[in-house]
């Protein structure tokens, strides 16, 4: 099987945090024998339209740039016309490479991460062509299926986004510690964070525009160094105000580390109260940070909501099962 990816956010070496997850999906697809070519902003003329802050994260940093959307939307059509020309099928992630693929004429099947979703419910007109014309949609979370069938997905399947289970975890250092990773932006709550962790023993890893905002924070590292960052840490925290997957919380519960983390969108799903971490509602401060002093001070509930936590990723969110789930979609899509 011949499959053509394109993507927005891919890595241009082993050091970039950009789309690292999609990198390890591809590499899990060619291990179970798919002939796969990634188109990317990597491979073609993105006008500065890509990479840095993100796509939406540019547009919004130089509002300017968007009159360079045209152009970077015709590079990226011809960049996947010609990756596609021997391919048997064309999977894009994010709504807006919907384009390219539909005009390669291929068969091609839509991943929606979340903040595609955003901007589906923003304009609605512009993407309904695109969903109804893809053989199928696949969510990363069952929070993004409404939307995927509002705008006229003819089948729709969750597919999660595979996060890597160690063969065995370790303890925590000590004294315990909360840690956070993600971008430092209004929507993943870091203002909420910072407010209700004052005084906490707290690590960021993450850059943004609220950087000035958090003191401390440690900046993107390279998606190898972060295992070692979760087995040192004893909370992990997302605390987002709306999240369509949350990765960072499935890699945390791989570890064996118990989350914290607001009841929106995908954590919602990935994090069951009590049971693998604590849920506390978006925006309350005070919820939060009772949350996180509650888990710093019992090791026992720490060490069983992060066993169980452990479980629920190898069962549900393993690299194993994404794979599994992705070649299954291909298969149905071609059929």
């Amino acid at each position: 099987m011949r499959v053509c990816v394109l993507t927005t956010s891919y890595p241009r070496d082993e050091a970039d945090v950009a789309g690292a997850f999609l990198r390890d999906a591809v590499d899990d697809l060619r291990a179970r024998g798919v002939d796969v070519e990634v188109v990317s902003p990597a491979s073609f003329r993105h006008f500065g339209i890509a990479y840095g802050a993100g796509v939406v994260g540019n547009l919004r940093r130089s509002p300017a740039k968007a009159l360079l959307v045209p152009a970077f939307l015709a590079e990226y059509t011809r960049a996947a016309r010609r990756a596609a020309t021997r391919a048997d099928l064309v999977h894009a992630h994010w709504l807006p490479s919907g384009l390219p693929a539909r005009a390669t004429g291929k068969p091609f099947l839509l991943t929606m991460h979340g903040t595609d979703a955003e901007l589906a419910r923003r304009a609605p007109a512009l993407f309904r062509p695109i969903v109804r014309a893809a053989r199928m949609v696949l969510c990363v979370s069952d929070a993004l299926t409404e939307t995927a069938r509002r705008l006229g997905a003819g089948e729709v399947r969750v597919v999660p986004v595979g996060v890597t289970v160690p063969d065995v975890t370790v303890e925590p250092e000590e004294p315990p510690h909360v840690l956070f990773v993600g971008r430092l932006s209004e929507e993943k709550g870091v203002l909420e964070l910072m407010e209700a962790a004052r005084g906490l023993p707290l690590v960021v890893i993450g850059d943004g525009p609220l950087r000035d905002r958090v003191p401390g924070a440690l900046g993107f590292v390279p998606p190898a160094e972060l295992p070692v960052h979760f087995d040192r840490a004893a909370v992990v925290v997302c605390p987002s105000r709306r999240e369509g997957y949350g990765v960072v919380a499935r890699q945390a519960m791989a570890h064996g580390r118990p989350v914290v983390a607001t009841a929106v969108g995908g954590l919602a799903e990935a994090v069951v109260d009590g049971e693998t971490g604590l849920l506390v509602p978006p925006g309350d401060t005070a919820a939060l940070r009772a949350a996180l002093e509650r888990l710093l001070g019992d090791a026992d509930l720490r060490a069983r909501l992060g066993a169980a936590g452990r479980e629920r990723a190898r069962e549900r969110y393993s690299r194993e099962v994404a794979a599994t789930a992705t070649l299954a979609a291909y298969e149905s899509a071609l059929s």
